[in-house]
């Protein structure tokens, strides 16, 4: 809307004071309408709204405060915002603060200087058409906005399709995961997989940065480690296959941690290959602690790494822990941060199933996800034996 369509308003019952006005706009360019009273403004305006309101201050019936004060209270936002210059024969700082009061956005002290009258003019014909650039611009990142959030809401639940809904079942054993991004996707993922010996490999991995990003890695992620266990026999060859393939695909320009497991449920033996990642953590029936840290960089990070398999073997009521780095921050507190040997001791202590395990490290209700947003994703990944025979 601009003066091209809606003209200025003047609004003055001296008839000759508001045809002189009108002329003198009319020789500098502006389309005018005339009102000569408060009453006739208003119903102009709702009909019609100009692009600017001149108003005589002092008018019988309705004055120009009181028609400044309905148009300001009008419940239509394009009558609401009309650029408002009060006309006042009266001088002084009073009269001033009386005009701004009323809701003008700037007055004029008669004898009106046409000079000053235009500059004023203009003055508020460019704040109006800023305004409206930015009521567009906002209405445009609100329109993006909603795409964006549309967007991560797909994006969340292909993601969530990506992290296994229930354990598997396995005789003698007890597996429980937790998973929650800092917003709606992130770049934490776990998982786990039959071996071709019969062994079951649980992994987890930390791909760099969070959002879109850092789950577009997490999906690739999660085909790399099922195809390099279909074609692998150990842990240490399937990690290899992962890397070399994270690598050859995005380069050096990206990396995540990993760790897996290769578990054979009968005996309780296990080895551990890590890439960069924090520590496994270990829980014993006996109350013992103990941590096995990764031996080899990050995941696509160096080209040949190496891998060496760390051995480990479960008895009845021990577990272990997979876990990213946002478990640290995960406490009520920014000074609650926790530390591999506390967090290994809270999960023994903690009764119940594995899940109530990750519950009460978590301080998270079973029964809700709210809670203070986590400054990083967090993944975990509790497997227990179960009392029976080692």
């Amino acid at each position: 809307m601009t003066c091209a369509e809606n003209p200025i308003l003047v609004v003055d019952d001296d008839r000759a004071s508001r045809r002189l006005l009108a002329r003198t706009l009319t020789a500098a360019g502006y389309a005018c309408a005339e009102a000569e009273s408060g009453e006739e403004a208003l119903e102009l305006v709702r009909k019609q709204p100009p692009c600017l309101l001149l108003l005589d201050y002092d008018m019988p019936g309705l004055d120009g405060a009181d028609v400044s004060k309905q148009i300001r209270a009008d419940p239509s936002p394009a009558v609401a915002r009309i650029p408002t210059i009060m006309l006042t024969g009266h001088g002084g700082e009073e009269s001033e603060v009386l005009c701004l009061q009323a809701g003008a956005d700037d007055f004029v002290t008669k004898p009106i200087h046409p000079e000053v009258l235009r500059a004023r003019i203009e003055t508020q014909l460019r704040l109006r058409s800023m305004r409206e650039q930015l009521l567009k611009q906002n209405e445009e990142l609100e329109a993006w906005r909603g795409n964006l959030e549309q967007d991560l809401d797909a994006a969340q639940r292909t993601q969530r399709s990506l992290i296994p809904a229930t354990p598997p079942a396995l005789p003698g054993w007890e597996i429980a995961g937790f998973y929650r991004p800092v917003i709606q996707v992130g770049g934490d993922i776990y998982g786990w997989l039959r071996m071709r010996d019969g062994r079951m490999l649980f992994w987890i991995a930390d791909a760099t940065g969070h959002g879109a990003a850092a789950a577009l890695l997490t999906t690739l992620a999660k085909l790399l480690f099922h195809h390099a266990n279909a074609e692998n026999e150990t842990p240490a060859e399937i990690m290899r296959a992962v890397d070399r393939d994270f690598r050859s695909i995005l380069g050096a320009r990206s990396f995540m941690t990993a760790m897996c497991v290769a578990l054979d449920p009968q005996s309780g033996a296990s080895r551990i290959v890590g890439a960069g990642h924090p520590p496994l953590l270990v829980a014993r029936h006996d109350g013992q602690t103990e941590s096995i840290a990764s031996t080899s960089p990050p995941l696509g990070l160096v080209a040949g790494s190496s891998f060496t398999e760390t051995p480990m073997r479960l008895s009845s009521g021990d577990l272990f822990l997979l876990y990213t780095d946002g478990l640290y921050g995960a406490g009520e507190s920014d000074q609650r941060r926790l530390a591999p040997a506390l967090v290994a001791k809270q999960l023994l202590a903690a009764p119940g199933d594995a899940q109530s395990f990750l519950q009460n490290l978590l301080h998270e209700p079973a029964s809700s996800p709210a809670g203070p947003v986590p400054p990083d994703d967090i993944a975990a990944l509790v497997v227990r034996r179960l009392n029976g025979k080692n």
